[in-house]
């Protein structure tokens, strides 16, 4: 029984390394490209929703009114409802730099089935009008000078309605290093990219720091409104805007994350806020999700260390493939090849987020983002 449980986690492997897209491989990156410039550049409008961001505004905002677009260029922050001066730091960042680009709108008061990004962001879009593109990112990344330009080239040349980009997440406290690369691994294995930007596949995500949409294709597809009540709010947005026409996403050195993630209690909140949402709430797709990480994270080493005969040679070569999947991703964020031999712990971390995720939900404590709880609340099974 043991020498064929080792064997199934070991062909999970290999499918996933051979037949899964190439997910691991980390190819589709926005640096290995040079799109050529379109005929004409169309307007552009960023829209930033910003709720209590004074600490990262600043750095936000200034990468964005440096933009080096050649066609026209703006930028839309919705200050949702904050109270520590984000729009006051925001417009102080303006002046500093000159920039007349910023328009600065004081949010709405949220309604029923609304989340309260979608509602800040539905409101941007509002007033930047629908022409041309709009450049949905968040108020805690960082972009280079030239990501727009290429983000717009790229979907020009293309024939993109939306062009994502997976922003470098933050990466050096103790809690960072261990966990973060293998948060951008784990949503690639979800959303193996290649996949998503195959035309033919129904698969569709995005990345939400950084997304450059065709603003009449995203009126076609029912506005914000559409997705208004999605916690995965990216991934929704993928889902319709590849009914649109062609869509991308792809990873990026050019737009960072600049908050801090901090220790492991707070990336973990911030993997359960959503773990549950993406199992549609399901019970029963809960328990599988757990009993099919356990096969895939825990079974190799298990049996490598402590199997015998078959059993162990097929924990050790799972384990093995295991570790060799994630070097890519270790690569791109510069980490040691040894996290490798350590992501069965790290995928156990994950494994107990996602079941306190599913807690959280039924005790009405969901999505819980800058004072709002966003999930709707669900009965314990």
């Amino acid at each position: 029984m043991s020498a064929a449980i080792g064997l199934l986690s070991l062909a999970i492997w290999l499918y996933l390394l051979i037949g899964h897209d190439g997910f691991w491989l980390a190819r589709e990156r926005d640096d290995r490209i040079a799109p050529p410039d379109p005929a004409r550049w169309p307007p552009v409008t960023a829209v930033v929703p910003a709720r209590d961001e004074a600490d990262v505004i600043a750095r936000a905002i200034g990468s964005l009114l440096a933009q080096d677009y050649p066609g026209p260029f703006r930028v839309v922050l919705v200050d949702d409802g904050s109270g520590d001066g984000t729009g006051a730091v925001a417009l102080a960042e303006a002046a500093r730099t000159g920039s007349d680009r910023l328009n600065l709108i004081t949010g709405a008061p949220l309604p029923a089935g609304w989340t309260g990004k979608l509602w800040a962001v539905a409101q941007g879009v509002e007033q930047a009008g629908g022409s041309g593109w709009l450049w949905l990112t968040d108020a805690d990344i960082a972009h280079a000078p030239d990501t727009a330009r290429n983000l717009v080239a790229t979907a020009e040349a293309r024939g993109l309605v939306l062009h994502s980009l997976m922003a470098k997440l933050r990466c050096e406290s103790a809690a960072e290093r261990a966990l973060i690369p293998a948060f951008v691994f784990f949503f690639q294995m979800l959303y193996p990219f290649a996949r998503v930007n195959r035309p033919g596949a129904r698969l569709a995500g995005a990345a939400g720091g950084c997304m450059m949409i065709r603003a009449d294709a995203l009126a076609r597809a029912g506005g914000i409104a559409a997705i208004r009540h999605a916690i995965i709010d990216d991934c929704a947005m993928g889902a319709i805007m590849k009914r649109q026409g062609p869509i991308r996403l792809a990873l990026t050195g050019r737009s960072v994350s600049i908050r801090p993630y901090g220790g492991w209690r707070e990336i973990g909140a911030m993997i359960a806020r959503s773990a549950y949402a993406q199992l549609r709430y399901s019970p029963l797709l809960l328990a599988g999700t757990l009993l099919g990480m356990a096969l895939v994270y825990l079974v190799p080493p298990l049996f490598a260390l402590l199997g015998h005969g078959l059993a162990r040679w097929a924990g050790i070569a799972a384990w093995a493939a295991m570790a060799l999947s994630f070097q890519p991703m270790l690569r791109f964020y510069r980490r040691s090849p040894l996290w490798g031999v350590a992501l069965p712990v790290i995928g156990a971390f994950y494994a107990g987020c996602t079941l306190a995720s599913a807690v959280q939900v039924w005790q009405g404590r969901g999505g819980m983002w800058k004072g709002r709880v966003q999930a709707r609340r669900q009965v314990r099974p």
